[in-house]
């Protein structure tokens, strides 16, 4: 009898020790997954400028991610817990590798990064043949030579980028269905809360990872190592420069397969946690799963896919949660993906500083509150109801809190010709550009290419030879313009490479962006975790995968492939002056109206969320009329502790009866 139970308890460790691994795992592989998610979405500025492209096409590439995860995420959601869930995870981590690698493939068949720029296009002229030089030769327009042209073809390299973000799509998809529905397979059903918050602590602190590295790389020049750096008339904080995007791929690949290993070495089931020392009940559960798997071979693995599909369809708070997510997805898929650019533009900061920004005043805040959702959840034994009020009350806080940031708002930045006249008026954005004036009319300028400097009279030129400069001295960075006749100012009128600062108010309105966004940024992470609870309780355990997969299919063609699209599209409208390429061809947007980005960045979103609270408060009416599993048990767990319960007794009556038999055969024996 002792053996016995010392075999037991050895088994019950090791089946716990085997769920706590595979939780571990699953958490690295959501660190790895939105490490890769994040530092994509961090690049996609860099992206835009390497290969000239809109901003609408950046945002169709960032979607196709969600393309690549939508062609499998049915198939493995369903047929994902017919097979072996932690090898398929394994598979798609290695699969994410493979599209990482392939993204960063166009910067090793590319030639080097060439911007636009009246200096180095005249570099091999004279000296000054790029200033104000009246009746001279206009030297300085972009070429119509057509080996030049054809030169061009390279910009079509986005189209790596745009099939390895499909691969890593697609590689990502079992991760999330197949690894939450192992976990509420196999764990306790009061801790499932607890172990999910811990796997979506782990996609924050890949996110962070991604962000911190994403910083990094914007830092290191695209072709640093292969170019004179020195050289450079551009710095990080001007929208020409292209960072190291493709390093940072590499490592995203690397950190996938490595990932990928535990997952080869976990076993296809587990007994269920808490159940591991009932030696009775682990055999019922294997002489049950042998019934499933004959009966599975028996009638086909698909004939209650319709059926499944069917029961879902007709839930009304599954449907409802559905188009929640799909709502509120559509606001934050489009704030997230354009949030450096938006720190860029708004106030003047770099791709680098934005996107450390983004990751340490964000990040941290949304990893407590997953947590801290998580530990509420189990300490306070929340039930279904409670949970989807909790959600629900705490967005709309955080919603009405949003609205502040409408308030910390910069003006545009001072550009002669584009935002503001020579004089420094405030002129009408979309009336036509004048940058020709008297003080340049004389000078043949290029007036399309983008090679802005800073006068002394903190006023931003397009160029040196749009501010009438007819001198210069110094190289790259430290090279001065000097005797300007459009910087009307009492001294020498001069001016230096780079837009202008937006000055101290402008850093200020930074501040109280990103402390605002911290505070939202905890209050709905916190609201999560009981919202997320109420999606799991509210379909049956058998249908839980499909559930869970059919939700991510929802939000992925209805909000992941279609907003950053979309969203993009607004944003290029705001455009107030585009890149030239050699054969004069739009490139990457270079300004944007501030104002009207403004207004559609935090507007639409807004909209979109406003309009989710809809169907929330219709659930919080349909769960007042049902009862739900787990309405007076903690998290939701009554349906299962009642099957375990149930089991248990099968077993105790088994034992009672065999115990009656053996007295009965020992007293005929006596």
């Amino acid at each position: 009898m002792g053996e016995t139970e010392k075999r037991i308890e050895t088994h019950r460790i090791k089946c716990l020790s085997k769920v706590k691994m595979f939780l571990l795992a699953l958490t690295c592989a959501y660190i790895s997954k939105t490490l890769s998610g994040s530092y994509m979405n961090s690049m996609l500025t860099q992206v835009e400028r390497q290969f000239n492209i809109p901003t609408s096409l950046v945002g169709f590439i960032n979607g196709s991610f969600e393309i690549g995860n939508l062609l499998l995420i049915i198939f493995v959601s369903y047929f994902g817990t017919k097979l072996h869930r932690p090898i398929m995870i394994g598979v798609g981590c290695v699969v994410m590798g493979l599209g990482c690698f392939l993204i960063s493939l166009p910067h090793f068949l590319m030639n080097r990064y060439e911007y636009e720029s009246t200096v180095s296009v005249s570099s091999n002229l004279s000296s000054n043949s790029f200033l104000c030089m009246e009746n001279g030769n206009q030297t300085s327009r972009p070429t119509q030579d057509p080996s030049e042209c054809v030169k061009e073809v390279k910009s079509l390299m986005w189209v790596y980028v745009l099939v390895g973000n499909i691969i890593r799509g697609m590689g990502e998809t079992p991760i999330m269905p197949l690894g939450i529905s192992y976990i509420e397979d196999f764990a306790k059903s009061e801790n499932s809360p607890l172990y999910i918050g811990f796997i979506e602590t782990g996609a924050i602190i890949g996110p962070l990872i991604g962000l911190l590295l994403a910083s990094f790389c914007a830092n290191i020049y695209v072709d640093t190592g292969s170019v004179n750096t020195d050289a450079l008339t551009i710095t990080p904080t001007d929208t020409r420069w292209v960072g190291a995007w493709w390093f940072g791929f590499l490592i995203c690949a690397g950190v996938n397969v490595l990932t990928a290993i535990p997952f080869f070495f976990l076993p296809k089931t587990l007994p269920k946690e808490g159940l591991e020392g009932n030696a009775d009940i682990i055999k019922n559960d294997k002489e049950e799963k042998q019934r499933g798997e004959v009966k599975k071979e028996k009638n086909g693995i698909t004939k209650d896919f319709l059926p499944f599909m069917k029961s879902l369809s007709c839930n009304p708070i599954y449907m409802l949660f559905i188009l929640i997510s799909v709502l509120q997805f559509n606001a934050f898929a489009s704030m997230f993906s354009f949030m450096p650019k938006y720190l860029e533009q708004q106030y003047g900061k770099s791709t680098s500083d934005a996107i450390f920004l983004i990751g340490i005043y964000n990040l941290p805040p949304i990893c407590i509150g997953y947590i801290a959702g998580g530990l509420i959840m189990k300490k306070f034994k929340i039930t279904v109801k409670k949970a989807a009020h909790i959600g629900c009350w705490l967005s709309i806080i955080e919603y009405l809190l949003y609205f502040l940031c409408f308030l910390a708002t910069c003006d545009n930045s001072p550009v002669a010709g584009i935002t503001t006249s020579y004089a420094g008026i405030q002129q009408d954005l979309y009336m036509g550009n004048k940058v020709l004036d008297d003080c340049n009319r004389a000078c043949n300028c290029p007036t399309k290419t983008w090679d802005p400097v800073c006068g002394d009279n903190d006023l931003s030129y397009m160029s040196a030879c749009l501010a009438g400069c007819e001198t210069s001295s110094g190289t790259g960075l430290n090279m001065v313009f000097q005797n300007c006749s459009c910087i009307r100012t009492s001294g020498n009128s001069s001016a230096v490479l780079g837009l202008c600062d937006k000055g101290h108010d402008c850093s200020m309105m930074l501040q109280y962006f990103l402390i605002l966004s911290t505070i939202s940024s905890f209050i709905y992470s916190l609201a999560a975790i009981p919202g997320y609870m109420v999606l799991l309780r509210c379909i049956k355990s058998e249908e839980k995968s499909l559930g869970v997969g059919l939700h991510a299919f929802c939000t992925r063609i209805f909000a992941g492939i279609p907003a950053p699209i979309y969203f993009g599209a607004l944003v290029d409208s705001t455009c107030l002056h585009w890149g030239t390429l050699k054969c004069g061809k739009p490139g990457a947007c270079r300004i944007y109206d501030s104002t009207n980005f403004r207004h559609i960045y935090l507007g639409l979103p807004a909209a979109l969320r406003g309009l989710s609270f809809i169907p929330a408060f219709l659930i919080l009416i349909l769960l007042r009329k049902r009862h739900l599993p787990g309405e007076n048990d903690p998290s939701g767990t009554e349906l299962a502790v009642t099957k375990i319960t149930e089991k248990e007794k099968e077993c105790k009556d088994v034992q009672q009866n065999s115990k009656v038999l053996n007295d009965e055969e020992m007293k005929t024996k006596l």
